[in-house]
């Protein structure tokens, strides 16, 4: 999966005051004891909050996302909006690149369902188990669609 290391980015500090300990499976922070974490801290320790999020953006700066910091500002840039600070337009990276890898996953699952009724409909289907799956615009309409992109394939007959 294209998104699979989202889980790693966050790792919250032994001596912040928080017990939570990252979960590289579901992608958010978990507490280990105390039920403290990343999305639900006590209404104990005002400043735990703060210094979570400054560590998130002090560890944008060692993180290299998948869209290049230049295309990420081009196209801001494109849309009006300037960034100078480089720890913004990762965090828009990474916003994206999961954004991305949500849609490229759910046309996935739609390959996997269409190819599935295709080998259970004829007798004697392969059941290959180490699948290649090539991104097709019949398995990517369907997932944008969950999204509200509407995309429609050229007409060719003008």
């Amino acid at each position: 999966m294209v998104g699979s290391n989202f889980g790693i980015i966050y790792h919250p500090s032994a001596g912040g005051g928080s017990s939570g300990q990252a979960n590289t499976s579901s992608g958010t922070a978990s507490g280990a004891s105390g039920g403290n974490s990343f999305n639900s801290i006590s209404g104990g320790d005002r400043s735990a909050p703060a210094s979570h999020l400054s560590d998130f953006m002090l560890q944008l700066e060692d993180y290299t996302p998948l869209l290049p910091d230049a295309v990420t500002s081009h196209y801001l840039n494109m849309g009006g909006f300037h960034a100078d600070d480089k720890r913004i337009v990762r965090l828009i990276s990474i916003a994206t690149q999961k954004y991305m890898s949500d849609i490229i996953d759910d046309a996935l699952q739609h390959s996997k369902a269409r190819t599935h009724m295709q080998n259970s409909n004829t007798p004697g289907g392969s059941k290959a188990k180490d699948r290649k799956f090539t991104l097709t615009m019949e398995d990517l309409q369907p997932a944008l669609a969950d999204y509200g992109i509407n995309v429609r394939k050229m007409d060719y007959s003008q």
